[in-house]
């Protein structure tokens, strides 16, 4: 007789339901990876490139359209310098405005008649016709912590800024919006006691609406013709709520939200307080990630989804037909919008993946349905400098988009990267997770995959659950379970997942990350050593509950936090610091209490100047291995931070990664470092274990 409960009328239906459609989605997840599995396997495999050739910089940043789609303006990096340069989209030679600058950002006025050039320690606006005189608009950063929030989006030449009066000149209302014209004039749009989180105009230019952080919840108040507030919606529990610069029609809000449901979604607020959805991922799986503007009245023009696959879609009839022209052109891309203004402008169109090292860059007329490239990108070696032409594209590797089932029921998603020409169940398997751990791995280019790939390494990306890009369910599922808990358990699940769909050998797995993808290395190298043969952690916090802690003492919290008090988003995510018991069990399950259990070959990599992982917890946790007699080895550069722009220190962990690799997964040797690397190694390895001693 059977033990399980009877299953009752419309219950059982539904359940049934569930049960089948999940299966079919599992069945159609692991047919689509068959087919692409055996696409890479058909192709021609790729020669050996140098490590120099995964080493390199973008030659151009911040490439943008001008309003009226007559001008290109883009920043050029050269030899540690950047430029200011502009070309008019009906051809011609570009012309340089500016030699240097310490600009990081460069945006067009609604008019079209200035570059404005934001710097850490500046706005500075550029007359682009030589005409109004060049100047600084404002200071950013100091005591007033100014910031840039937009270019104003209907005025024709100005910028909203927001910043915080010191204590002393608050007057209990230290946050204030600004809108500040090319000259550095100022204007007053509102003064509060509440942290300003965003803002919305009307069509006429009058401030609409302002979002403030209000505790831990974000609250949106339309603001009346005296300026008085009368709140209209208020997000908690982490929903997400974004209010778009410019009002819709009949002054309804327009926003990013996922509040009454899962998915970032374009909608819209009525003035009845009721919200609208818009547009929201026709897969019905991703966050809206990105939005290109109608530069002339700021209305949403085309969306976008970056999840396993990059989906565009236009908001009008005409700009979805743009968008099925280009997309039709650039298939399987991450596409980079910029729309000039009126029918008759071009738009500007740039196309990343992950099989382009450097951004390509078109002009698509939407009347004839041409493209034309512009902005021959390139590249620079890191170490010299010198311009390097990108990979071919066939020698690389696409990511291919992977679903699982974890143990819960729960679907997960990833990518893989395949060497091609191989078959993949010959080949060792290194998994990369994310750093974050409120991150995600995009479908774009990556130079560490697409290098271990290069030598041979088929390479697992997981987007475990806490992950970002797949809906607020997604992050909260973590529950907190950052230990040797949940969240690690969907990446070994990962793992075998792709061992029993042939994909790497099940004897030759290695694990390597940064950040929290350290640790999840650390947690892999520690509780599951029949599975990950090797690790490298680069800047890994050994215990993520004190590392959380020693965070929230400083000002990072605010950089990891911009809007929500850092405590009080990890509490809402399970992370309650103040939680004595869900501490403990943290650090319980953490490497660093369990440092007896770490039996495998570790190299860990850490900055001195580290501010996101403190550096004494890495070193701490290097020297209780040594003591245990681990196979471990450390380098330390004393100057780094939490990342590492120094191209030396850049190769250095490329070469001791593929050293660790081939030692224990079987891949190929190195070749063999110059002196200059040589010099850093021997200024920086703190500890050499066996492979690094040569044994």
């Amino acid at each position: 007789m059977s033990t399980f409960p009877k299953c009752v009328g419309t219950l059982c239906a539904v359940a049934l339901a569930l049960a089948t459609a999940a299966a079919r989605a599992g069945a159609a997840d692991d047919a689509a990876l068959r087919l692409a599995v055996a696409a890479e396997r058909a192709r021609a495999p790729a020669p050996r490139f140098p490590r120099s050739a995964f080493l390199v910089d973008r030659a151009i940043d911040s490439v943008s359209l001008s309003p009226d789609g007559r001008r290109l303006a883009w920043l050029r990096v050269q030899d540690g310098r950047r430029s200011v340069w502009l070309q008019s989209t009906a051809g011609g030679a570009p012309r340089q405005l500016l030699s240097q600058t310490d600009a990081r950002q460069a945006y067009w006025s609604h008019d079209g008649r200035w570059l404005l050039l934001e710097s850490p320690r500046q706005l500075f606006a550029l007359a682009v016709d030589g005409q109004g005189g060049s100047g600084i608009v404002s200071t950013l950063g100091g005591r007033e912590r100014r910031e840039v929030r937009a270019v104003d989006p209907l005025r024709p030449a100005a910028a909203i800024l927001l910043e915080r009066l010191p204590d002393a000149d608050a007057q209990g209302q230290p946050w204030r919006l600004l809108r500040v014209d090319m000259h550095g004039e100022r204007t007053l749009l509102h003064r509060d006691a509440h942290r300003l989180a965003g803002f919305a105009f009307d069509p006429d230019g009058r401030l609409a609406f302002v979002e403030r952080v209000e505790g831990d919840a974000l609250a949106i108040h339309r603001v009346d013709a005296a300026g008085r507030l009368h709140e209209a919606l208020r997000c908690t529990r982490l929903e997400r709520c974004s209010p778009l610069p410019v009002t819709g029609a009949g002054g309804d809000l327009l926003l990013r939200s996922d509040r009454d449901g899962n998915l970032l979604r374009l909608a819209r607020l009525d003035a009845h307080g009721t919200l609208h959805t818009l547009l929201a991922d026709p897969a019905g799986e991703a966050d809206l990630d990105t939005l290109a503007l109608d530069p002339d009245s700021g209305q949403p023009l085309v969306a976008g989804w970056r999840s396993g696959t990059a989906t565009d879609r236009g908001l009008t009839a005409a700009a979805q037909r743009a968008v099925e022209a280009i997309a039709q052109r650039f298939p399987r891309r991450m596409l980079d919008i910029q729309a000039g203004r009126g029918p008759q402008a071009p738009w500007l169109v740039g196309e990343r993946g992950p099989t382009l090292q450097a951004a390509r860059w078109h002009l698509y007329d939407p009347r004839s349905g041409r493209f034309r490239q512009v902005l021959d990108e390139g590249l620079r070696q890191q170490r010299s400098g010198k311009p390097l032409a990108p990979l071919p594209e066939s020698a690389l590797a696409p990511k291919i988009p992977v679903a699982w089932e974890a143990s819960d029921g729960m679907r997960l998603h990833g990518f893989v990267l395949l060497p091609p020409g191989a078959d993949p169940a010959t080949r060792p398997l290194v998994v990369v997770p994310h750093g974050g751990p409120w991150n995600h791995d995009r479908p774009d280019y990556g130079s560490i995959a697409q290098f271990l790939v290069n030598r041979g390494y088929a390479v697992f990306q997981p987007q475990f659950r806490g992950s970002t890009g797949y809906g607020r369910d997604y992050v909260l599922a973590a529950r907190g379970d950052f230990g040797n808990g949940r969240v690690q358990q969907d990446i070994v699940e990962g793992t075998r997942y792709l061992l029993a769909q042939g994909i790497g050998d099940a004897r030759r797995v290695g694990i390597a990350g940064a950040s929290f993808g350290g640790y999840a290395t650390l947690l892999g190298v520690t509780f599951e050593p029949e599975l990950f043969k090797v690790g490298v952690a680069i800047v890994p916090p050994p215990d993520f509950g004190l590392d959380l802690r020693w965070v929230s003492r400083s000002d990072e919290a605010l950089n990891l936090s911009r809007y929500i008090p850092f405590e009080a988003r990890l509490r809402m995510m399970s992370l309650d610091l103040d939680d004595v018991a869900a501490m403990a069990r943290l650090h319980a399950q953490s490497p660093l209490a369990n440092a007896d259990r770490m039996t495998r070959p570790l190299l860990l990599i850490a900055g001195g100047a580290d501010h996101r992982v403190a550096i004494r917890g890495v070193l701490g946790y290097a020297a209780q291995l040594k003591l245990l007699g681990r196979d471990v080895s450390l380098l330390v550069d004393a100057e780094a931070g939490h990342t590492n722009e120094d191209p030396l220190a850049k190769e250095a962990i490329f070469y001791l990664t593929e050293r660790m690799l081939q030692r224990h997964l079987g891949g190929p040797a190195p070749d063999a470092p110059d002196a200059l690397l040589r010099g850093y190694l021997e200024r920086n390895l703190r500890l050499a274990g066996k492979d690094l001693r040569g044994e």
